[in-house]
């Protein structure tokens, strides 16, 4: 496959990529996100092949496609770019021109072309990081044999290290809205509409109730119309402690202030749970669920 035009809505970081801006150079295409908490764990290692190889010869790309229509709304995914803390070219495939392009299916997946614009390897999912970097390395000596590599990123080597986790066993991504969603995998109280792609509140107070075992769970939710709104957490019926994500503070409750993935438990015992959260603002939605060991 040869590496076709980035034709998308919009660019951000960068004028417009054509193919003849990008011969030449070692292009790596990642297909990312902003609330997937797979793409979010591969983004420092995108970010590291960016600080270290774009003066030797790479350019990353990442093509962001949504999953939810909320993605497609400058007013979420500039600031998620921020965020993240992305630098190198991105541009917003809101219509999944190049994803069909490119034959795609997942999230995140990252495609790397040598300087002619040839397919080398395709990637999908986490991990393999150590192989994407080594192919990295090689496609840039072919083409500048010449070029000082620098060492391995930290960021693979302490990788390469640690391995990659075990996702054995956790509780798999739990959709909410009725496209996806599964019969009995989490429960509603209160005043809820489905609207295919989320469960949205209507009036009053509702709570939504969702058994699990992993160390990790994170939701995506968009606050809705008023723009802002809380949750409070609990975790086996009690406010949840010490087993709070970085999205809840201390009081046990989540501030929501835009559509986004928010992280609401870490560091829970490899048990069966019970997680509760109850909200109280009209219009809320709630997307998905997804875990970690």
């Amino acid at each position: 496959m040869q590496l076709p035009p980035v034709t998308v809505e919009r660019w951000v970081n960068s004028p417009p990529l054509t193919l003849d801006d990008l011969h030449g150079r070692v292009v790596l295409i990642d297909i990312w996100e902003y609330t997937c908490i797979n793409w979010i764990r591969t983004a420092p290692y995108v970010k590291a092949w960016h600080r270290d190889y774009a003066d030797l010869g790479l350019t990353v790309v990442g093509v962001h496609a949504p999953e939810f229509r909320f993605g497609r709304q400058p007013e979420n995914i500039d600031p998620a770019i921020r965020d993240h803390g992305l630098t190198y070219p991105v541009a917003l495939d809101n219509d999944f021109t190049l994803w069909r392009a490119l034959g795609n299916d997942a999230w995140p997946a990252k495609y790397l072309f040598d300087a002619a614009g040839r397919l080398v390897e395709r990637w999908i999912g986490e991990g393999d990081y150590d192989r994407v970097e080594s192919e990295i390395r090689r496609l840039l000596e072919i083409r500048a044999p010449r070029t000082e590599l620098p060492p391995v990123s930290p960021e693979v080597t302490a990788f390469t290290t640690a391995g990659q986790p075990s996702y054995l066993g956790i509780t798999p991504e739990t959709y909410l809205g009725a496209e996806r969603a599964e019969p009995g995998t989490f429960s509603l109280a209160g005043d809820w509409h489905d609207s295919g792609e989320y469960v949205e509140l209507g009036s009053g107070t509702g709570q939504l109730t969702l058994p699990f075992n992993a160390g990790e769970v994170n939701l995506v939710i968009d606050p809705g119309p008023a723009g802002r709104a809380a949750i409070q957490v609990l975790l086996d019926g009690q406010p949840i402690g010490g087993e709070r994500g970085a999205d809840v503070g201390p009081d046990a409750a989540a501030q929501i202030d835009r559509a986004r993935m928010i992280r609401v438990v870490a560091g829970a015992s490899r048990d069966d749970h019970e997680l509760t959260l109850v909200a109280g603002q009209s219009g809320l939605r709630a997307y998905v669920f997804t875990f970690g060991p």
